[in-house]
């Protein structure tokens, strides 16, 4: 093959994600690491070296004429699961727009790990028409919804698709043990303080 690349051999292609993104802080210090991951998710050219560090072998196959798709923006937002700055905040956010359904998943997961405050954002893609999205947001939404949020939660409980559905009654009795709500049958909730109840079952 013409295109055939043979990366540095100290390059970690076939090591676990985690283990790149660690090598390549290793190598290139953590703040060039956040900024190349925002380049790429981004959609822009961080060098062929750190796509190999972000996409593993997969990247090696793109770099050999393979089509990017959207690829290398996934990996991006992928890799700050492992390193992180707040300035790559306001792109995770923008992410949750992409096009890409992977992407718009991946971002949802960085919001859940990085506690990026973006609930209503998170509502939007509680009705993404694909399931993984759905589920991602609604997990994302649970670790920092207020009971208003419960609402919404509570409908994906009939969303079609069984992952999605098993998301929201995770994502229903996270929220409930936050705000100290008590989830009776029909998935409605009761507040054990104060005197006001609220009842979402219907």
């Amino acid at each position: 093959m013409p295109n055939k690349l043979e990366p540095h051999p100290d390059l970690p292609i076939d090591l676990p994600t985690a283990e790149r993104i660690h090598a390549a802080v290793v190598h290139y210090g953590e703040q060039v690491v956040i900024d190349n991951a925002v380049a790429l998710l981004r959609a822009k050219n961080a060098g062929k070296d750190f796509l190999l560090y972000a996409g593993g072998r997969h990247a090696l196959g793109i770099l050999e004429g393979a089509p990017a798709l959207y690829w290398p923006e996934l990996w991006g937002a992928r890799a700050l699961l492992y390193v992180w700055g707040e300035t790559a905040a306001p792109y995770i956010v923008v992410g949750m727009n992409n096009q890409a359904w992977r992407v718009r998943e991946m971002c949802a997961k960085v919001v859940l790990l990085r506690g990026l405050e973006v609930a209503p954002k998170l509502v939007r893609l509680t009705t993404d028409e694909v399931p993984r999205v759905r589920a991602a947001a609604l997990h994302a939404l649970a670790a920092q919804g207020t009971a208003d949020h419960l609402a919404t939660i509570v409908q994906r409980l009939r969303d079609p698709d069984k992952e999605v559905r098993r998301a929201a009654q995770q994502a229903r009795d996270v929220l409930a043990k936050r705000w100290n709500l008590v989830v009776e049958q029909g998935q409605g909730i009761e507040q054990t303080h104060g005197t006001r109840h609220t009842h979402l079952s219907e």
